[in-house]
């Protein structure tokens, strides 16, 4: 399942309700979750705030639901 469409279901919210959140069509929105065009970083920084969670979760790089802390985010700089 899509981790956009799962997060937002968990809410109980519909498409239109997260798409007015970003003051974005409906019909875009969709096409986010189907993975037919991609999200703008601006778009994705708000999804992630709006869900607390990290771009790196909406984007499959990991499977940590959670978003970073400053101390994972120091730990893991390079």
């Amino acid at each position: 399942m899509n981790r956009l469409k799962e997060l937002r279901e968990d809410r109980d919210l519909l498409q239109k309700d997260i798409a007015e959140i970003l003051k974005i069509d409906q019909s875009n929105y969709s096409k986010y979750e189907l993975e037919k065009i991609n999200i703008p970083i601006d778009t994705l920084k708000k999804l992630a705030d709006y869900y607390n969670t990290s771009i790196d979760y909406l984007l499959y790089r990991t499977d940590n639901r959670h978003s970073y802390t400053k101390s994972i985010m120091k730990e893991e700089q390079f």
